[in-house]
């Protein structure tokens, strides 16, 4: 399949033709696409899941994670999600502030604290699972099941691969 390389001319405000725009090398880019298409998506959970929840990709994400693993350490979210701590610790406030989430010492290292959803988030986990399920059949509907499920298996590949090389090279280096 060609990979376009240009946008087609599009009218401007005078009804004149614009040029069309050029994209280079870019359309060659998985990066490229995959920002695209992250774009997409995020606007599509904008106007879908945050319409009615008001919440972000990124901290619907977080607090999932926090749902399914009770009790799990603001650092091992951390590490879980990729980020660093001091974004943790933002996201961790935000979730908190807004009453779905407890923080509390750990058992086991009182330097460290523990997460849990309250009430209030088990409610909100129920309403955003449901939001999320449908956003994502609605976003990939032009995907046959098998075609969503070989995309997934693809990309797993793609951002498993640097985390596979890095532990590698770190065992030949330990």
């Amino acid at each position: 399949m060609d990979v376009p390389k240009t946008m087609n001319e599009a009218p401007t405000a005078a009804g004149a033709q614009a040029p069309e725009v050029s994209y280079g090398l870019l359309p060659q880019i998985i990066g490229y696409h995959l920002r695209r298409t992250q774009v997409a998506i995020f606007q599509h959970f904008s106007r879908t899941v945050a319409a009615e929840e008001n919440i972000t990709p990124g901290l619907f994400g977080m607090l999932h994670v926090i749902a399914v693993n009770p009790g799990l350490g603001q650092s091992r979210l951390a590490e879980a999600m990729g980020v660093d701590r001091s974004t943790i610790v933002k996201v961790v406030d935000q979730l908190q502030a807004r009453g779905l989430i407890v923080r509390e010492p750990s058992p086991v290292d009182k330097r460290s604290y523990c997460l849990g959803l309250t009430d209030r988030g088990r409610a909100a986990m129920k309403r955003l699972e449901r939001l999320v399920l449908r956003h994502e059949d609605e976003f990939s509907k032009v995907l046959s099941a098998d075609e969503r499920q070989f995309l997934i298996r693809l990309l797993i590949r793609l951002h498993s691969q640097p985390q596979q090389a890095a532990t590698a090279s770190a065992e030949e280096n330990g």
